[in-house]
């Protein structure tokens, strides 16, 4: 297991950047600001992402960056780079349509993250 207890509860508790590829090359960065860690995939909830989406069709390798809030006092924070898909049926949509964060929200899909690489950031 890559995801530790204390790590998985860093990733769910701060805001996540996470970055994609488009099929000319050229990266695009989001900010996420809920996720859920189940093993080693983080699960992403879709009510609003587009162009994240379209560039998994062509290329699933991803990077999520994540920091903590008091970042210029002691940065801590981690690369994790994985595999992503985007799911708009299954377990994995129903999973994320019942969590109580997305209560109203217009839950697209669920994009899941297979971690496979952690790298910790320094300052």
């Amino acid at each position: 297991m890559l995801i530790s207890q204390s790590l998985k509860k860093f990733i769910e508790s701060n805001a996540l950047g996470l970055a994609t590829v488009s099929k000319s090359g050229k990266p695009h960065n989001i900010a996420i600001a809920y996720v859920k860690v189940i093993g080693d995939q983080i699960i992403i909830s879709n009510a609003h992402i587009k162009e994240s989406i379209k560039n998994l069709e062509n290329n699933n390798n991803v990077s999520l960056v994540i920091w903590n809030p008091e970042w210029e006092k002691s940065c801590v924070g981690f690369e994790l780079i994985g595999k992503a898909k985007n799911y708009t049926d299954g377990k994995w949509l129903k999973y994320v349509k019942a969590l109580p964060d997305n209560e109203g929200y217009n839950i697209k899909s669920a994009i899941v993250v297979s971690v496979k690489k952690i790298k910790r950031l320094l300052s």
